[in-house]
């Protein structure tokens, strides 16, 4: 989950705490250091997160954000946006992907940016914290009550590292989970193509890095591309020099004919000029064969 330190409030003898509405929570100013969720209508602040939790969220934002583009989907994945369970609850997932007309909506309203009952995400990420019961129970049962298709929880402890999808399967009244474990890979319920290795997940790369590796690769396809429209340019001027050559050719060749032709007419016309001599002189009584 978001670190939240969230002791079971039932469980309590006394609590002198106040009793907020959704509407009095959704515009609550408090510590502007620290978040709050809602449960049960008492202010739950969360603590801060630890580096590992960090990373884990940021790398699953890097991977939907990118599996999103891909497949040009009109999603969006946010993190510190809070999720109305019930009447006066709201938690504060990780990590949550959804609509972007809903984020729009959402975007247009006063006070803390929270979807309100009916307004579900597709997917909830938790990473566990040091209260597993909040994750594995209260967590399960606020989602699975606000009908939030999936839900995922990451549970990077040692010795008890998995990842817990849970999800609605036809047929099933509830949640459904599957477990998956270092050095296998999960596969989401919502986004069936979207597989990532669970040893990543727990041990997440430096999102930066892979940030930099990526512009590194596309410097490289620029300049791949780059080299390619130079090497077609090229092709292009050596094509267009042999278009040209051939055009030279082609009228050296004309040129070639006409002058043929006209020293062809040019003897069909001494031919034809000799032929008339030769009539004449045998008009006059002269043998042609005989004159010099």
């Amino acid at each position: 989950m978001s670190q939240s330190i969230a002791p079971l409030l039932e469980d309590k003898q006394t609590d002198t705490s106040p009793t907020l509405t959704f509407e009095e929570y959704r515009v609550y100013q408090g510590d502007p250091d620290v978040q709050y969720e809602l449960y049960k209508g008492k202010l739950i602040p969360m603590a801060t997160a630890s580096a590992l939790h960090t990373s884990i969220c940021e790398y699953w934002v890097y991977k939907l954000q990118r599996y999103l583009a891909e497949h040009n989907l009109d999603l969006v994945v946010k993190t510190s946006v809070g999720v109305r369970t019930e009447g006066a609850t709201s938690c504060i997932p990780d990590v949550l992907v959804c609509t972007q007309s809903l984020w729009e909506q959402i975007l247009a309203k006063p006070g803390s940016g929270i979807l309100d009952l009916g307004e579900t995400p597709l997917l909830v990420v938790e990473v566990v914290s040091e209260d597993r019961r909040a994750d594995y129970m209260i967590k399960r049962a606020q989602y699975e009550l606000a009908n939030v298709p999936e839900y995922c929880i990451v549970d990077p402890k040692c010795g008890k590292q998995k990842i817990r999808i849970l999800a609605f399967i036809e047929g099933e009244d509830g949640y459904t989970h599957t477990d998956f474990f270092p050095g296998e890979e999960i596969v989401s319920v919502v986004f069936p193509d979207f597989v990532l290795s669970v040893d990543e997940i727990l041990n997440p790369p430096l999102v930066e890095e892979l940030v930099k590796a990526e512009r590194a690769q596309l410097q490289e396809f620029q300049q791949q591309a780059a080299m390619e429209r130079q090497r077609a340019e090229e092709q292009r001027q050596l094509a267009e020099q042999q278009r040209q050559l051939a055009e030279q050719q082609r009228q050296l060749a004309e040129q070639q004919r006409q002058r043929a032709e006209q020293q062809s007419q040019l003897a069909e016309q001494q031919s034809q000029l000799a032929e008339r001599l030769a009539a004449r002189l045998r008009e006059l009584g002269v043998d042609p064969d005989t004159v010099v």
